[in-house]
C-alpha cells in the first residue's frame, strides 16, 4: 500500500505504490486497513484519529489513477490502431458469415422440401399403416373367434342325438371343452403384441362370450356332473348289465371326467403357481362321495330300527361301495391331456386323493360311513325300547351282516378293470373292522 519509506525499485514504474501487495491472493482489506490505522495512531490514543489513514489512501487511489491516465495517454495510438484492425476483422468475419447463412438458410429451405415435407407424408402413411395392421390383426383375431363359436356351437349340437335310433355324441363334450379352453387362451392373450388384444373391445366378441361360450361351459359341466352322479357299475342289486353297457357306462363318465378336468378354473396366467388342482372334477367326485355316504348313513340307521330290511341296506351300500371302487380304477386309468403352462398330474386319481387327504376312495367310504355311524347308533341304542333290545339280542348276526356287507363291497364289479388280491384283501380286513367296530362295538355286551 502507501508505503513512502519504500521508493519503486523499477525504473520503468515510478511509483511508491506496493502493487505486489494488493495483487497478492491472500490480501485481506480488513487487515490492510487495521494495520494503516495503528501505523497513523497510537494504540492508546483516545478518540483515535482516521483522517490521516484516510487522507493517504486517497492519495493513493488518485496516484493510481493518475497512473491509469499516463499510460492511456502514452498508448493512445497503439490502441486505436489495434481496435480499428479488430473491427476491420469482424467486418470481414460478418461478411463472409452473412453469405454462408444465406447459403444455409437456402440448403435448409430446400431440405425442408424434399425431404421434411416428405418425412411427414412418410409419418402419416406409416401411421395409417399401422392402424390398418391393427385392424387387419384384430380382424384375424375377430375371425379365429367367431370360428372357434361357430365350431362351439356345432360340437353342442352333436351332443343330442340326430333321431330316435341314433345316440348320444358323449364324446363331443370333450371336444367342445378343448374348444372352450382354445376361445380362454385366445381372449386371455390380451397382452400387448398379442394375437387377443383389444379383442374384448369388440361387441361381436362380447356377444360371443355372453350368448354362446358362458352358456355352453354351464350346459357342459351341469351334463358332466350328472354324468358322474349317476355313474354305477356295480350288478349287486339286480340290475344286471352286459358287457357293452359297462364299457358305455365307462366311456360316459371318463368323457364326463375329462371335460370337467378341462374347464376346471387354472390359475392366473404369468404367475407363479402352475399345479393345476382339477378343481370341477374334484368337487364333482366329492358330491359323489358325499351323496353316497348321506344315503348310506341313513339306509342303515333307518335299517336298525326294522332289522328285516337291513340286509337289503346293506345290499345297496355295498353296490355304493363298488361303485366307488370301479370309479377309482377308472380315475387311475385316465391320463390328464396337456394344458399348456400347467403341472399336470400322473392321473386323474391323485389330485382326488390329495385333496380327501386320503389313499383310496373305497378306504375313504367306509371309514367316513363308520364315523357317522358310531353316534348314530349310541343314539339309538341309549333311546332303548324294543329297538335297541332287539339289536342286542342278534348282535352277532348284524356282525356278520356288516363284515359281509364291506367284503361285497370292496369287490370288483364286473367290467370295471382289475385290482391287486394283495390290495383288494388288505382294504377288505381293515375296513371290516371299522365297520364291525362303529355298528356292533356301539350295542355293548
Amino acid at each position: 500500500m502507501a508505503t513512502t519509506d519504500n521508493p519503486p525499485t523499477e525504473s520503468s514504474d515510478p511509483s511508491y505504490i506496493d502493487y505486489e501487495l494488493f495483487l497478492d491472493p491472500s490480501f485481506s482489506a480488513p487487515a490492510f486497513a487495521n494495520t494503516l490505522v495503528l501505523t497513523t495512531n497510537n494504540a492508546t490514543d483516545t478518540p483515535l484519529d482516521l483522517s490521516t489513514p484516510l487522507s493517504r489512501v486517497l492519495f493513493d487511489i488518485q496516484e493510481v489513477d493518475s497512473h491509469i491516465h499516463t499510460l492511456t495517454s502514452a498508448s493512445a495510438l497503439p490502441l486505436l490502431s489495434h481496435t480499428e484492425s479488430q473491427a476491420h476483422a469482424s467486418s470481414h468475419i460478418v461478411a463472409e458469415l452473412s453469405s454462408q447463412a444465406a447459403s444455409l438458410n437456402d440448403s435448409y429451405a430446400r431440405l425442408e422440401r424434399e425431404v421434411i415435407s416428405r418425412h411427414e407424408a412418410a409419418e402419416e402413411v406409416q401411421r395409417v399403416s399401422e392402424r390398418l395392421w391393427h385392424t387387419v390383426r384384430l380382424g384375424r383375431s375377430v375371425g379365429r373367434a367367431l370360428q372357434l363359436g361357430r365350431q362351439l356351437e356345432v360340437q353342442m349340437s352333436e351332443q343330442a342325438p340326430r333321431n330316435a335310433q341314433s345316440r348320444e355324441d358323449h364324446r363331443s363334450t370333450v371336444r367342445a371343452s378343448n374348444t372352450i379352453l382354445s376361445c380362454r387362451a385366445l381372449l386371455a392373450a390380451n397382452g400387448p403384441g398379442e394375437e387377443g388384444e383389444n379383442l374384448e373391445k369388440v361387441h361381436a366378441i362380447a356377444a360371443l362370450q355372453r350368448e354362446l361360450i358362458a352358456p355352453a361351459e354351464r350346459s357342459l359341466h351341469a351334463k358332466a356332473q350328472q354324468v358322474i352322479r349317476d355313474f354305477s357299475m356295480s350288478t349287486l342289486t339286480g340290475s344286471g348289465s352286459t358287457y357293452a353297457q359297462a364299457e358305455d357306462a365307462k366311456s360316459r363318465a371318463t368323457s364326463a371326467l375329462q371335460t370337467l378336468y378341462l374347464l376346471s378354473p387354472q390359475p392366473p396366467r404369468g404367475g407363479k403357481n402352475t399345479r393345476f388342482e382339477a378343481e370341477w372334477m374334484v368337487q364333482s367326485i366329492q358330491e359323489y362321495l358325499r351323496v353316497a355316504l348321506t344315503t348310506s348313513t341313513t339306509s342303515i340307521i333307518r335299517a336298525l330300527g326294522v332289522l328285516r330290511t337291513l340286509d337289503d341296506a346293506l345290499l345297496l351300500v355295498s353296490a355304493r361301495s363298488q361303485n366307488l371302487v370301479a370309479l377309482e380304477l377308472l380315475l387311475a386309468s385316465l391320463k390328464p391331456p396337456p394344458l399348456a403352462g400347467l403341472s399336470a398330474p400322473p392321473t386323474f386319481l391323485v389330485p382326488v386323493l390329495a385333496a380327501l387327504e386320503t389313499s383310496s376312495l373305497t378306504s375313504y367310504f367306509w371309514r367316513s360311513l363308520a364315523s357317522a355311524l358310531s353316534p348314530r347308533v349310541q343314539e339309538l341304542v341309549k333311546a332303548g325300547g324294543v329297538q335297541a333290545r332287539t339289536l342286542k339280542s342278534n348282535r352277532s348276526g348284524v356282525r356278520d351282516m356288516v363284515a359281509e356287507s364291506v367284503a361285497r363291497g370292496c369287490q370288483v364289479p364286473s367290467g370295471a378293470g382289475k385290482m391287486r388280491d394283495e390290495r383288494r384283501m388288505a382294504e377288505w380286513e381293515r375296513e371290516v373292522a371299522v365297520m364291525v367296530g362303529a355298528v356292533v362295538g356301539g350295542l355293548g355286551r
